[in-house]
């Protein structure tokens, strides 16, 4: 099944595709905080929007906010926006930066065509990398990821490990500390990796296919059977709903169209994105789970209501959290986000800033 998602677009029409990484969510009626702040920036790895509350004052630490299977960076301002105020009322002292990125293959990165194949987790995560070193940044202290971006960031964490980014020392990670100008160390390719990451409703394993409603196979049918070329958005909304979907889902499906000249086009790579479906439901990070490396926090916030998780996966969880710590190693922890579905940024903002924003803080005073 797999492999014949990787043939040519033009016979999507028929296939069969069914997942739990769709990352469409009504995200317009998302917390909408005031920000002082909020950039656009392009570089020729991956483009992003940062959010800082106080952009006059030095950032003290740093988040990356990773999307899902065809969403962007924007899906995630409201909440950014939420948290880093909550932050802030929290611990006035700390400034963070939020980084949200469109991944390959979505929103503005998809015009980028820096970008090659293979379209996978491993190709997305050393994207991050790419991204952090083009811009002379230290490596985030915390790292976000939804659905699809939540597998994308355990690849990040786990390559990071490993070295793959750079061979070098092993020297002790220095969080939100920025090199000098002109002084990049032996191990700059692995210090400052990220030491706590943020899972948010992903599964870390293989994705059971037969568990699935059907709904991401629709959407990319529908999709693949639309021309490049679109009247406009209104259009493929009311399409949309004429065939069945939400409203909210149909909205959120239009909002990830761009103008072009008098129609819309979409604002990522359909082909693409299913490529890195493949890989998302395929790689399993159950090994980085047991046996993550020292200095490294996982969270994974498992939304109460969400349809995305087997009872053996969430009981293999809840026995990795409660392992006895070991000096040597990281740490998993599990947390159950109560009244939420799989858009949980959306569902019970409240309650996931209520999760998060303690661990956050404790990041920034490493």
């Amino acid at each position: 099944m797999a492999a014949s998602l990787r043939a040519s677009s033009s016979s999507l029409r028929s296939r069969l595709l069914s997942s739990s990484s769709a990352a469409w969510s009504p995200w317009s009626h998302v917390l909408s905080s005031s920000v002082h702040s909020e950039a656009s920036n392009q570089t020729e790895t991956l483009a992003f929007d940062e959010i800082q509350l106080s952009p006059e004052k030095p950032s003290t630490a740093t988040a990356f906010v990773l999307h899902g299977l065809l969403g962007s960076g924007r899906n995630w301002r409201s909440f950014s926006r939420a948290l880093a105020s909550e932050l802030r009322d929290r611990s006035p002292s700390d400034e963070w930066r939020m980084v949200l990125v469109d991944l390959r293959n979505h929103g503005r990165s998809a015009g980028i065509k820096g970008l090659r194949p293979p379209h996978d987790m491993s190709t997305a995560a050393r994207d991050l990398a790419d991204l952090v070193k083009a811009r002379g940044w230290a490596w985030p202290d915390v790292v976000v990821g939804h659905s699809m971006g939540g597998k994308v960031a355990l690849d990040f964490a786990e390559s990071c490990s490993r070295g793959d980014y750079g061979e070098s020392a092993d020297l002790p990670k220095q969080l939100g500390q920025t090199p000098l100008e002109g002084w990049f160390p032996d191990n700059y390719d692995r210090m400052l990796c990220q030491e706590i990451l943020w899972v948010l409703d992903s599964v870390p394993g293989q994705v059971e296919t037969d568990n699935s409603d059907g709904e991401v196979e629709r959407v990319l049918q529908t999709l693949a059977s639309l021309p490049s070329s679109l009247p406009s958005r209104k259009w493929v909304v009311d399409h949309m709903i004429n065939l069945g979907f939400s409203k909210s889902l149909s909205e959120w499906i239009g909002s990830n169209l761009k103008k072009d000249n008098e129609h819309v086009t979409w604002a990522f790579d359909l082909q693409a994105a299913i490529d890195m479906f493949n890989s998302y439901r395929e790689r399993s990070y159950w090994t980085l789970l047991e046996n993550p490396p020292k200095g490294l926090d996982i969270a994974i916030v498992q939304a109460e209501l969400s349809d995305r998780w087997l009872s053996d996966d969430v009981q293999r969880l809840k026995a990795l959290s409660r392992r006895e710590s070991k000096p040597d190693a990281g740490k998993v922890s599990l947390h159950v986000l109560p009244n939420s579905g799989h858009w949980v940024h959306v569902d019970n903002p409240k309650g996931l800033l209520e999760i998060m924003a303690p661990n956050f803080l404790s990041a920034a005073k490493i």
